[in-house]
């Protein structure tokens, strides 16, 4: 257990099921996420995520389990086949101003979804894709692999970050954030976010997301927090 007093009580509600928001940093994105563990991902909350998130719902993936399923990022999906497709190597995002790269990878369905769009369909690929995160991490390379493609599609409605190797130590996302987090509880190591968006085309600053957790008697915790706690305990 970490120190910070408001991050043991992020991971006690993480450990319940219940969101939490996570900020990342003043001078970075300056976005708040909301946050569950993907392992306790429902209809209900997929709903809540787009509705007060209103941001795009993504499924992270720890080091381990990308290793595993050879999960490449998508830049470099892009750049890999773009003497192919000349418009995707021009598509590569190498001009991020607050990151030096974006941890998306593909977008799945589950294999028993209809469109993948829904609450309940995305609610199924989440929470379907965090019960076999286990499975994964036993299993040889190639038959992980092969496990990922007979339950999952792509492209699909789910989209999946993929954690840096060393976390925390380069990039300082959410996906890296909240990863972690669900780390420290220790539960299956995938979380379900969503960033906040606001009515004024802007995403929900950082003191109307506290307003929001207040309200919702939801626990909000900032980024260096989480880095500190993490750095402790690894």
């Amino acid at each position: 257990m970490t120190e910070n007093s408001r991050v043991n009580q992020a991971i006690e509600a993480l450990k319940a099921g219940k969101v939490i928001l996570i900020y990342d940093a003043d001078g970075r994105e300056e976005e708040t996420d909301l946050v569950i563990a993907s392992t306790f991902v429902t209809s209900e909350s997929v709903r809540t995520l787009r509705q007060d998130g209103g941001g795009l719902v993504c499924t992270t993936v720890d080091y381990k389990t990308r290793q595993k399923l050879g999960l490449p990022y998508l830049s470099e999906i892009f750049h890999d086949i773009g003497e192919k497709y000349n418009v995707l190597r021009e598509l590569v995002p190498n001009d991020i101003p607050y990151d030096e790269i974006s941890s998306f990878s593909v977008t799945i369905n589950h294999r028993k979804t209809f469109t993948g769009i829904t609450d309940n369909d995305r609610a199924m690929t989440i929470t379907e894709f965090s019960k076999l995160i286990p499975t994964i991490s036993e299993a040889e390379n190639g038959f992980a692999r092969k496990l990922f493609g007979e339950q999952f599609r792509a492209p699909g409605h789910v989209s999946l970050l993929t954690s840096s190797k060393e976390l925390l130590k380069n990039r300082k996302g959410h996906t890296e954030l909240a990863t972690a987090m669900i780390i420290m509880a220790g539960l299956t190591p995938s979380a379900t976010i969503c960033e906040m968006m606001d009515n004024n085309g802007k995403a929900r600053n950082k003191e109307r997301a506290k307003k929001y957790a207040a309200e919702h008697g939801l626990i909000f915790v900032e980024g260096y927090e989480i880095i500190e706690s993490w750095e402790k305990e690894n």
